[in-house]
């Protein structure tokens, strides 16, 4: 919808040139596969075919609407959107693990480690897969794989009569609509052999900031989250008037998704190719591997989105630091610059900035 207020917004800065390829897609344009007990909607290669490295997948469960039990071939990184729900595992070593998860609250499964998921109250989140071809409905289901089981094969493997399979459902059940589930307490198992060694829980909201003018940024991987081997993350907070800073990530594609305002991403591939994208809460967004970009908060209320990667690590290169860090001399040279740019060089880096006389509103002319 054309911002009325704002005429210029849809129009790109003069600085964009060439060609790249589609950075953006809306959950909000993708089919819902809707059951009893909640929803889903997925964006992928074939929405976003220039995201190889991570799929997305939107769900929502009613309270007592269970996502089965399944499986993935790959891993699996969620971040809570609204409302609570509990989660369970088993490991290969017959641990076992249950949380209750709320908002801003994530999880994590490695890959081929059996999971479900199950409404507490309504609630919606997002799934991250380490694959971009990673479809949802390709999952490995505890039903499907029932339905497609002979019935004396489930007697030999259970030791329990034919007829005890004779209500299995048919097809993949996906969700369904259970039971709210009672205290985390009275749902726990005890497993012989203990619980996982390593939570697949994180509370990355009640993690402590790194506060910058302007916002905040809450970097979650493999350093603070140990169980996350491949996928690594950042929440970030942009004030109205403020950006993410111009930078890049030196270790993989960068896949983000909106999750409160506004804002606007300019992506600098090189060759003097650059395009610029307008994004809202819902939208994905992605950033090709070791290009340049910022953020601006081109809204009036606080920009929340996250950044996702696959990797282990959190990384990127500032701008503003890698010039600081640089002899001066030579810096004034390669830009033509003056003192008063170099002199505002800072030796540490701001992920987000926010200075007097900054403004959010694209300037064209």
């Amino acid at each position: 919808m054309r911002d009325l207020q704002n005429p210029d917004m849809l129009v790109p800065p003069i600085t964009d040139a060439g060609l790249l390829p589609n950075l953006k897609f809306s959950f909000s344009d993708t089919s819902m596969k809707l059951d009893h007990g909640g929803w889903s909607r997925e964006i992928t290669v074939r929405e976003l075919p220039v995201a190889t490295t991570l799929a997305g997948v939107n769900m929502s469960l009613t309270a007592g609407g269970v996502r089965e039990l399944h499986w993935h071939k790959q891993a699996e990184w969620s971040y809570m959107l609204l409302g609570r729900a509990r989660i369970t595992s088993v490991d290969q070593q017959g641990r076992n693990f249950i949380a209750d998860i709320g908002p801003g609250d994530i999880w994590y499964f490695p890959p081929g480690i059996p999971h479900s998921i199950q409404g507490l109250e309504h609630c919606e989140f997002l799934l991250v897969f380490d694959d971009g071809n990673f479809s949802d409905l390709s999952t490995l289901s505890i039903s499907d794989w029932f339905a497609h089981t002979p019935k004396d094969v489930l007697s030999a493997n259970f030791g329990v009569p034919e007829s005890a399979f004779n209500s299995i459902p048919s097809e993949q059940v996906y969700i369904y609509q259970g039971e709210v589930p009672g205290l985390l307490e009275s749902q726990e198992v005890q497993s012989p052999f203990g619980e996982v060694s390593l939570t697949f829980k994180h509370e990355l909201v009640k993690q402590i900031p790194i506060k910058t003018p302007g916002g905040s940024v809450r970097i979650v991987d493999s350093n603070n989250f140990p169980i996350s081997k491949t996928i690594a993350a950042a929440l970030v907070e942009i004030e109205p008037g403020a950006m993410r800073e111009l930078h890049w990530h030196p270790n993989n594609d960068e896949w983000q998704y909106y999750l409160t305002g506004q804002g606007r991403m300019t992506v600098f591939t090189g060759n003097g190719a650059a395009r610029t994208f307008d994004y809202r809460a819902g939208d994905v967004g992605y950033v090709p591997f070791a290009t340049g970009h910022y953020i601006q908060n081109t809204g009036t209320e606080t920009l929340w989105f996250l950044e996702m990667f696959k990797s282990n690590r959190f990384e990127d290169v500032s701008l503003n630091q890698w010039m600081a860090l640089t002899p001066k001399e030579l810096v004034k040279s390669n830009l033509n610059a003056g003192t008063e740019l170099i002199d505002s060089l800072r030796m540490e880096k701001w992920s987000v900035v926010n200075f007097p006389g900054y403004s959010y509103y694209p300037k064209n002319r």
